[in-house]
């Protein structure tokens, strides 16, 4: 499984603000079985006599907790003929115990958000839930539970090795994701790193229960596990809540199995070709680099942000600026034992792969001939700092960040390695590119005989203690208050305002961890008349804003933004303009002023724009025989009833590509002056921040740009459209997909949405426990992904019902024709049968939670605030909302589905190899 809102400002001012290290001191008291170690910046680690480790952070900001269990074994602990073994295990661990047979649904009964990963050091479970204690309580028990008792039972092995065999031909349709497991296995000789999580074929379907019960067994054990749990807790409560579940837990008898096999230096350059079926051209060199522990990885962690940062990294400037590729990237692994350091970069259609080769081996091996500056490593390290940072303000990310430094060695290297990298100079840097980026140590696509190989001596990475006994790290982040996101809260704290004539604006100002501020802001202008036969032009402009202004290049508005610490987006289409700004208090106004400038002034250099349109045909043209895009095209011009030249219009990509080639940098500038404004639209702004300078500041900046066109939104109607069937062939690509329409007269406003909008959710809205996924993933293995939504039309005014009901999987070809005969008795069973007593209350409380949960999040409610400024609603009808849901009945949602649920008129698209 890889499945991993609105505010105010009248909450007392006087409440204390204390450091988060003073907020998480150590309980005073510790159960009996449990011992304390270290704390640093505000996490802090206990042991039980059992072995299991456990770390808490608590931070009483989010009205959240998450709970993430790490298991020490991944594919590196794996055996011959059993890869994937760990990531099938991580699959049945949700076919359930004994004491708890249906995880899904009772997760899905508690509103718990769940999903587990497999990596190549380890295993994880996490759970993210509105904080609760009993929630909390029952999670530690199932999670101690199923650690011992889980089933891994050979029925559930049986149906569930054909979902994971649906993932790993998931996975084989994307290029990339392929190249790269085949240079994996050519650049490593006996290390397990070699094998991909996903395993081989042929072990995942042929693995003895018998040897998966043994595995289990083994690794699944308390001295095997770190329980992490970040969020709203009381650390007393929550410790003692851990002991109560895991201390009986006895620590096994077995001794644990210890790896020993140390990879070789590589001898000479290796080479692998893949020959499969795309319209995608890659090239890409690996290198052997250390371990996460040892000291050359933080400098080759700053050598990867030089390299491969866009717009202002080495590669970007070398190959894309130049078009001679379309993308390039780099990025360095940060592992227990020594990974990989990669280039790669894709090229378009008509590419030279000699050239591009040449220009990406270059930038990584003759770096001594144009060495690392010491600006470039400043910036790279600004970059890296400010997404440590971001972590650092999140408690749910770095629950899940603590998870990948454990697995390196320790959680602490976490905090060590972020301290090495603000030392790094680039000295470091040129010295580790000398080291390791050599051709004799790489893997690339070529063999070339040498008399004298020039080897890269991996070194060996200290003890782990050595760089973390005794560490205390910096002092820890502040907290912000602790913020209740309920709709009353968010009302009494929420100030709205016009601005000028139609510039509608909500504040809602409150202290964050870290001083985080989210700034949300829509500009609308034109008509359906104004820009019909002229809206592709518009659609390129927003692509086009931040790639420079009139004052500054693109390069140089990135290092702005990186420099104010914001994460800034600002775009744009036909009938609309937008700003996202993720910044910090004491930079957010001045991330604001030029984000404004990028908008109202941008200069649309023609080079980026070339470089923007390389990039666009490349991926259409990589996309013209990938299944969902085939079926998705297709499914959109069937249901698309606006004529050629109208702003709704769905394009061929043979249209799209011909618009691509005739546009030009005149028809996108033409189009910004012809219709871009920004005195009506809707800014939210949720965070951290002084109010009253940022009414003064949106004013300034906004207030006085007219839309030379007054906006007046499309009106979009429903509309009956006959069931059709299609199919089409895609050669060499092992996952089908197939997607499912019906359109449906609703709106969100409709009374009956709620009913409808339960029903479809009991059909697929859950990938496991849905209808639909219960059977023909959970039961029948057909499927690893399937899954149902409702889509229903918004208006300011009148009544738009524009809706559809949509339907989602992918599958193995030649289970396609099964999984659609499933789907289609499902459909039948629901409009004939209706839905239980039971599955109603399972959907409104799954429901209640999400709703609650989603106002969490500052983006959320920024978000919520907009739409709510912009249809003229409040927080009344959110809980209007709330309670229509809660109010439901049997008889209400199964009128609702005889009333719109009309499977004869769904149009089915599938796309496959079905040969």
């Amino acid at each position: 499984m890889k499945k991993l809102s609105c505010c105010a400002w009248a909450v007392a001012l006087s409440l204390a603000w204390a450091p988060l290290a003073q907020a998480e001191q150590a309980p005073a008291m510790l159960p009996k079985s449990v011992q304390a170690g270290p704390c640093v910046e505000g996490v802090c680690e206990y042991r039980l006599q059992n072995g299991m480790r456990v770390l808490l952070f608590a931070d009483a900001s989010k009205p959240t907790v998450t709970v993430n269990l790490v298991y020490g074994v991944g594919s590196l602990h794996e055996n011959y003929g059993e890869t994937g073994m760990a990531h099938l295990l991580e699959h049945l661990m949700f076919k359930g115990t004994p004491k708890h047979p249906d995880i899904p649904g009772e997760m899905q009964q508690r509103g718990v958000d769940k999903n587990a990963t497999t990596s190549l050091d380890r295993t994880n479970y996490f759970a993210s839930f509105p904080a609760n204690d009993d929630t909390l309580d029952w999670l530690l028990g199932l999670e101690a539970d199923r650690m011992l008792n889980s089933k891994v039972a050979k029925a559930d092995l049986d149906s569930e090795m054909t979902v994971v065999r649906n993932e790993m031909e998931a996975g084989d349709n994307n290029p990339v994701g392929v190249l790269m497991k085949r240079m994996r296995s050519v650049a490593f000789d006996w290390h397990n790193y070699a094998n991909m999580p996903i395993g081989a074929r042929s072990d995942v379907e042929n693995v003895p229960i018998g040897n998966l019960q043994a595995f289990y067994r083994t690794w699944y054990q308390p001295d095997n596990a770190m329980l992490i749990i970040a969020g709203r807790i009381d650390s007393t409560q929550a410790l003692a809540r851990v002991a109560a579940h895991f201390a009986p837990l006895k620590k096994p008898a077995r001794i644990m199995p210890a790896f020993h096999t140390v990879e070789p230096v590589q001898d000479g350059e290796r080479e692998v070709t893949v020959r499969r079926s795309s319209e995608l051209s890659l090239i890409a060199a690996s290198y052997h680099v250390p371990a996460l522990a040892q000291a050359d990885s933080a400098p080759l962690s700053v050598l990867g942000n030089v390299l491969g940062d866009n717009p202002n990294g080495r590669l970007y400037k070398a190959l894309q600026e130049p078009k001679l590729v379309a993308f390039a990237g780099a990025s360095g692994e940060t592992l227990r034992d020594p990974g990989l350091f990669t280039l790669v970069a894709a090229l378009p259609k008509e590419g030279d792969p000699g050239k591009a080769e040449a220009e990406l081996l270059k930038q990584a091996e003759a770096i001594a001939a144009s060495p690392v500056t010491e600006a470039e490593v400043a910036a790279a390290k600004q970059r890296i700092g400010n997404a440590i940072e971001k972590r650092a303000s999140d408690v749910n990310a770095m629950a899940m960040a603590l998870s990948e430094y454990q697995a390196a060695g320790d959680w602490r290297l976490l905090f060590v390695q972020r301290d090495t990298i603000d030392g790094v100079t680039a000295s470091d840097v040129n010295r580790v590119a000398a080291a390791y980026l050599k051709p004799q140590n790489r893997t690339i696509g070529r063999f070339v005989p040498t008399a004298t190989p020039d080897r890269a001596l991996i070194p060996a990475a200290p003890a782990v203690a050595s760089l973390v006994d005794g560490y205390k790290g910096r002092a820890a982040v502040a907290a912000g208050e602790a913020f209740e996101p309920s709709l009353d809260n968010i009302a009494a704290r929420t100030e709205s305002f016009v601005i000028g004539d139609g510039l509608r604006v909500s504040l809602l100002p409150k202290r964050n961890r870290g001083q985080t501020v989210i700034l949300d802001a829509s500009f609308r202008f034109a008509d359906e008349p104004s820009i019909t036969g002229r809206s592709y032009a518009g659609s390129w402009v927003g692509p086009m804003l931040m790639t420079g202004s009139e004052r500054m290049d693109r390069g140089q508005i990135a290092a702005r933004f990186d420099a104010l610490n914001t994460q800034a987006q600002v775009s744009g289409g036909a009938q609309g303009a937008a700003i996202r700004l993720n910044g910090k208090r004491e930079t957010l106004l001045e991330a604001l002023r030029l984000a404004a400038d990028v908008l109202r002034h941008p200069a649309f250099p023609a080079d980026q724009f070339e470089q923007l349109r390389l990039q666009a045909i490349t991926g259409l043209e990589f996309q013209r025989n990938e299944p969902g895009t085939l079926a998705s095209m297709a499914l959109s011009q069937y249901f698309d009833p606006w004529p050629i030249g109208h702003p709704l219009h769905v394009e061929s990509i043979d249209q799209s590509l011909a618009r691509l080639k005739a546009i030009t940098v005149e028809d996108i500038r033409a189009y910004h002056q012809a219709f871009y404004g920004s005195s009506v639209g809707e800014i939210a702004v949720v965070g951290d921040f002084d109010p009253v300078a940022m009414k003064a500041e949106l004013q300034a900046l906004f207030a006085d740009w007219k839309a030379p066109h007054a906006y007046a939104p499309i009106s979009t109607h429903y509309r009956e459209v006959a069931a059709r069937h299609e199919r089409f062939s895609t050669p060499d690509k092992p996952n089908a997909v197939l997607l499912a329409r019906q359109n449906v007269s609703i709106n969100l406003a409709d009374a009956d949405f709620p009913a409808l909008n339960i029903a479809i959710g009991i059909l697929g809205g859950d990938p496991l426990k849905a209808r639909l996924g219960e059977r023909i993933r959970q039961k029948e293995g057909l499927s690893y992904n399937i899954g149902a939504g409702l889509s229903a039309d918004e208006s300011r005014q009148g009544r738009d019902d524009n809706g559809s009901i949509s339907i989602q999987a992918i599958a193995a070809p030649e289970n396609m024709a099964k999984l659609e005969a499933a789907l289609r008795e499902e459909l039948a069973r629901l409009l004939a049968d209706g839905i239980t007593a039971q599955e109603l209350r399972d959907a409104v409380a799954e429901k209640k939670v999400a709703r609650e949960q989603s106002r969490a999040a500052d983006a959320a409610i920024a978000g919520l605030l907009g739409d709510h400024l912009y249809y003229g609603r409040d927080m009344r009808f959110e809980a209007q909302r709330d309670a229509a849901y809660q109010a439901l009945t049997v008889e209400q949602v199964n009128a609702a589905i005889r009333k719109h649920l009309k499977p004869e008129q769904l149009s089915v698209f599938v796309a496959g190899d079905f040969k």
